[in-house]
């Protein structure tokens, strides 16, 4: 076991575990965060997405002990009132059917929108591959991206 001190949602979080633990079961069991999914375990699925410095990244694959000082966010911390453009726009698409893949899409939507701002088709395609949705809401999906691309949201 080692102490290991992360920067989650913008607050300190003092944890103890084992170093190789992945950053999901760090969430999910030791600070109840539980908005992030676990869907297969092997960073194929993407229900597990969370960003590591505005990136998205796979938290079912990321070992706590390579964190360092980087700074995660995860669905819980996107926005305080559910109302970043990404997930208004979700909303207003209405894209959750089941939902339980839906943190992981939302997480790698926002990571792609911060980082290109107004992404084409085929760029959101690139960004979201990988990302399953068993229901099969991707239509809705990248309308949604371009919904919240263009700021059509009130």
């Amino acid at each position: 076991m080692a102490t290991f001190n992360l920067k989650i949602n913008g607050k300190s979080h003092e944890v103890d575990v084992d170093p190789s633990t992945p950053m999901l079961w760090v969430l999910r069991d030791h600070l109840q965060m539980v908005g992030t999914k676990y869907g297969c375990g092997i960073a194929q699925c993407g229900a597990c997405t969370v960003h590591l410095d505005n990136n998205a990244v796979r938290a079912c694959q990321l070992p706590v002990s390579s964190v360092g000082d980087q700074e995660i966010t995860t669905i819980e911390g996107l926005s305080e009132h559910g109302d970043h453009p990404v997930q208004k726009a979700w909303l207003e698409v209405d894209v959750p059917q089941c939902g339980y893949c839906q943190a992981g899409q939302i997480m790698s939507a926002s990571a792609l929108l911060k980082r290109n701002p107004n992404p084409s088709d085929e760029e959101i395609e690139a960004a979201m591959n990988g990302n399953i949705c068993r229901c099969g809401t991707y239509v809705r999906i990248k309308k949604a991206i371009k919904m919240a691309s263009n700021g059509e949201l009130t």
